[in-house]
């Protein structure tokens, strides 16, 4: 049976959402709850693993990674091309997609000739098309 998640779980996984470093006290005013209902409510998402892990999050302009870029490739050395990026640092996503290409990786960079070069690295797996972000608009956004 799916664990049914109220309106009072939303707000504590939008809290943690916005600040996963967020006191079991501060969670229990901001729902109107006795800290103990919420440190249970919190034990049953995770029990749940609706809240699967707590995570920080880090500003990679100011690490000199501020260059989004999306790479489609098509390949059929699909676990050469995983274990590939397991250690390429550039990377920080990759998903099996459907289409003409069936990966689509995202790497951040800290310029444009850093996605060259590492798009070259590629070549080997297979034919690659890049699409280099302007700008991050919305990212990360989980809608509760």
């Amino acid at each position: 049976m799916k664990h049914l998640i109220d309106d009072i779980d939303k707000k504590i996984m939008q809290l943690f959402q916005d600040n996963a470093r967020i006191s079991i006290s501060q969670i229990s005013k901001e729902v109107s709850m006795s800290q103990p209902s919420v440190k249970e409510r919190i034990i049953k998402l995770e029990e749940k693993n609706i809240i699967s892990g707590y995570t920080t999050s880090f500003n990679l302009k100011n690490l000199n990674r501020g260059t989004t870029t999306f790479i489609l490739l098509k390949t059929e050395h699909c676990q050469e091309l995983i274990d590939f990026c397991k250690d390429a640092w550039q990377v920080t996503d990759l998903f099996r997609i459907s289409g003409e290409y069936n990966y689509l990786i995202k790497v951040q960079t800290a310029s444009i000739e850093e996605v060259a070069e590492f798009q070259d690295s590629l070549i080997k797996l297979g034919p690659s098309k890049s699409h280099i972000s302007l700008k991050n608009i919305l990212e990360n956004r989980v809608l509760l």
